[in-house]
């Protein structure tokens, strides 16, 4: 005869007990994941920790280039080729896994409106699946050390550029000492007056996992690296220059691209690419460049 099970208020304590130490779990997971790097009790409007076999379609799209802009030398594809997802042994350092962006030399690849490139790479957004207004986003990344790249993490607005707005949460263009931020809009689009440079310090560079981040409000950016200071932007140093094109949603992006005009500023290299070495070629021929992506996360106060 089979023993009676416990009485119903029992079982209803139990249930409660059991729920309560899955929760008390899954926010110790998450402080273990973050870090030094807590979100201090905002609210988690996004975020993905590329812990999974595949990259989340319901999060983010992969471009396909028609043209390419700034003189970049790659076309991006949607493949995982160039976008995928490994595990932390794949990405030392990482919490739990990473997304891989890879670029790969293909002479002759044809981008949809035609255009032969040598390079190809992957470019991913959020566009119409995550949009804010508002909040802080960040992100922990590696990067290769080699002249001539320009991986970035950046936001954009739906619209017309650069009336909708552009911020640079972090470009790098092979200088491993120094990162790029800037703000784009109209009035300060291209040459923009509003950008700076995070020099890290000794003992640290961009080839080590550093949290780029924003905190975005409707009166001023603030740019951090590991939560130190790289540039602050007020609405007043906006409006000098023109219009205030950030009280709308933005996208999230990710992308690794090849030479171009902002490398190309920074190094001076014409051949055998337009501010990209042959000794970044070579080592892209070799499969020895990625940029690595621990986490993306954007939050609210």
């Amino acid at each position: 005869m089979p023993r009676p099970g416990p009485s119903f208020p029992l079982r209803l304590l139990l249930s409660v007990v059991l729920i309560a130490a899955a929760l008390f779990a899954s926010t110790a997971s998450i402080a273990a994941l973050f870090g030094d790097d807590e979100t201090g009790g905002a609210e988690v409007l996004f975020f993905d920790d590329f812990s999974g076999d595949r990259l989340d379609r319901t999060r983010w799209n992969a471009e396909v280039s028609g043209d390419v802009h700034n003189n970049e030398r790659q076309c991006y594809i949607d493949s995982e080729e160039t976008a995928r997802l490994v595990s932390s042994d794949e990405a030392p350092g990482s919490t739990g896994g990473a997304l891989v962006i890879q670029p790969h030399h293909r002479p002759g690849t044809r981008s949809t409106r035609g255009r032969s490139y040598d390079f190809v790479s992957a470019r991913l957004n959020t566009r119409d699946r995550f949009e804010f207004t508002h909040g802080t986003a960040a992100a922990r990344i590696r990067m290769p050390d080699a002249v001539g790249v320009w991986p970035a993490f950046w936001m954009l607005g739906n619209g017309r550029w650069p009336e909708t707005g552009e911020v640079d949460i972090m470009e790098y263009v092979g200088e491993k000492d120094w990162i790029g931020v800037a703000l784009h809009g109209p009035g300060y689009s291209g040459e923009t007056p509003l950008v700076n440079k995070f020099y890290f310090p000794p003992g640290e560079d961009a080839s080590d996992w550093h949290v780029y981040s924003v905190e975005w409000t409707a009166e001023q950016f603030l740019f951090k690296v590991d939560d130190r200071l790289a540039y602050r932007a007020t609405r007043p140093m906006v409006e000098h220059y023109g219009r205030w094109a950030f009280d709308e949603p933005k996208f999230l992006i990710l992308n690794f691209a090849l030479g171009g005009a902002y490398p190309f500023k920074t190094n001076g290299i014409r051949e055998p690419h337009n501010g990209l070495p042959e000794s970044t070629v070579q080592a892209i021929r070799d499969g020895q460049l990625r940029m690595e992506v621990d986490w993306v996360r954007v939050t609210r106060p």
